[in-house]
């Protein structure tokens, strides 16, 4: 089975469009190139497992932080709650996944 997680690090391309349309929001994508790293990992089992439980980590927290997003955005006067919630809700998938995966790839937080 093929490692196909590096070609994640493609998406920092994305990051250049924010020197080219001047916006500032699309520097955050330059951190995509971390993922490059995993080009070189073997894809055994260890390593599927620890991307399941990372995605799995990644997809709840996306659902509860949009989740309360949509119910503040319900309940407040701020009308540009479902603007922020989404982008929000993005980034933080993006960093728990980053996070769990480091975590679970050096030893950590075995179950």
């Amino acid at each position: 089975m093929k490692n196909k997680v590096w070609l994640l690090g493609f998406l920092g391309l994305l990051g250049i469009l924010g020197f080219v349309v001047d916006n500032p929001g699309f520097w955050g994508f330059f951190g995509f190139f971390a993922f490059f790293r995993y080009a070189n990992v073997v894809a055994d089992e260890l390593f599927v497992a620890n991307l399941e439980k990372a995605a799995t980590n990644a997809f709840f927290t996306g659902l509860l932080v949009y989740g309360a997003s949509v119910v503040w955005a319900a309940f407040s006067s701020f009308e540009r709650a479902y603007a922020y919630g989404f982008p929000i809700s993005f980034a933080l998938q993006i960093v728990v996944f980053v996070i769990s995966l480091t975590i679970y790839e050096r030893g950590g937080g075995q179950r």
